[in-house]
């Protein structure tokens, strides 16, 4: 895999170009693909955006959004822009694993793949072009990073502005994880001097669910979690059932696996959803507690060092009877935290 910085002389020579992200993409996933996106058309680019699958209606606000196509439902149009490809900007995942049923279109593409990405043990031989640095707190923070050192700061307008804002504001929680470096905030800076107004974006991505969320979540801290002092953890697991009842949606989910944490003495929270298909886990940890690994050990997945999530075709009950052996087996790491 080649550095990212032998394609800045060719940015300025049209293509046929394509960004994709994995499978149900959140902020920093959509956010970092559109931000590219309007970037890239700017020089003459023919671009198409790919999701995997569909998205979060909470991010349909941000610009070019109507423009992405979804792969499970336009298939054919979207390998029809892959086969035509140049360039493929892979962004924000690490293995052509998590583009889902993209996987195998991709890896076979003639196309030249290029990797933005901050999560561990890229699948560095499947690019031609990449960077992949774990110390960044987003991949929009990434790809900000990429336009200033190309020397084209220049076209950083609006809709890149408030692409890019909305996706290191979310993976960073709103600024608060450890990830938020003194380049973040430089960053924001720089997007507010360029007209950035962050207080729509914000609504946007926070204030625009309905009712049904909120009860939803209701029933889910009342009747789903359980906290095991003992090992500082917190567990949640919601089945199919209830996201049947509360007409949950892709995205409705987001964010809940972060509650526990807000509980006194809890070092590691994990929330296993049965989604009919497959049990989806994510995996939060203060301090120490490496849920990358943890993740991998047990639940075939991966991430960071303190966010990270699973996927299996196991039972929601095998999977919830897996995750406590897995936290009886780190007793020592998780029933050590120092506050």
């Amino acid at each position: 895999m080649e550095l990212l910085n032998q394609i800045f002389p060719l940015l300025l020579q049209p293509r046929n170009v394509v960004i994709t992200t994995h499978q149900k993409p959140d902020g920093d996933a959509m956010g970092s693909s559109l931000g590219l996106y309007q970037f890239l058309i700017q020089f003459g680019h023919a671009v198409t955006v790919i999701s995997p699958t569909n998205w979060a209606s909470f991010l349909s606000w941000m610009p070019g959004t109507k423009n992405v196509l979804d792969y499970e439902r336009q298939t054919d149009e979207a390998n029809k822009a892959i086969d035509a490809a140049d360039w493929i900007f892979c962004l924000d995942f690490n293995t052509l694993n998590r583009t889902r049923r993209m996987e195998e279109k991709l890896g076979n593409a003639a196309a030249e793949r290029i990797l933005i990405d901050h999560h561990q043990e890229p699948q560095v031989d499947k690019f031609a072009y990449g960077e992949s640095d774990t110390t960044k707190s987003s991949t929009c923070e990434m790809v900000y990073d990429f336009i200033l050192a190309s020397g084209h700061d220049d076209k950083i307008n609006l809709a890149v502005a408030e692409c890019l804002y909305a996706g290191v504001m979310t993976d960073t929680g709103s600024f608060r994880f450890p990830a938020t470096s003194a380049n973040v905030h430089r960053m924001v800076a720089n997007l507010k001097e360029k007209g950035l107004d962050h207080g729509p974006v914000h609504e946007a991505l926070y204030d625009n669910f309905l009712e049904n969320r909120f009860r939803f979540l209701g029933n889910v801290l009342l009747n789903r979690m359980e906290v095991f002092y003992e090992y500082n953890t917190a567990l949640i697991s919601i089945p199919q059932a209830d996201l049947i009842k509360y007409n949950i949606k892709t995205g409705d989910t987001e964010g809940l696996v972060n509650y526990p944490l807000s509980i006194q003495g809890i070092k590691l929270a994990a929330i296993i959803i049965d989604r009919g298909e497959e049990r989806k886990s994510s995996f939060r940890s203060k301090g120490g507690f490496d849920v990358n690994s943890f993740a991998r050990k047990y639940f075939n997945g991966g991430g960071h060092f303190n966010a990270a999530g699973g996927q299996s075709k196991e039972t929601l009950e095998e999977q919830v009877t897996l995750f406590i052996k897995a936290m009886k087996e780190n007793k020592d790491q998780l029933s050590n935290y120092q506050f």
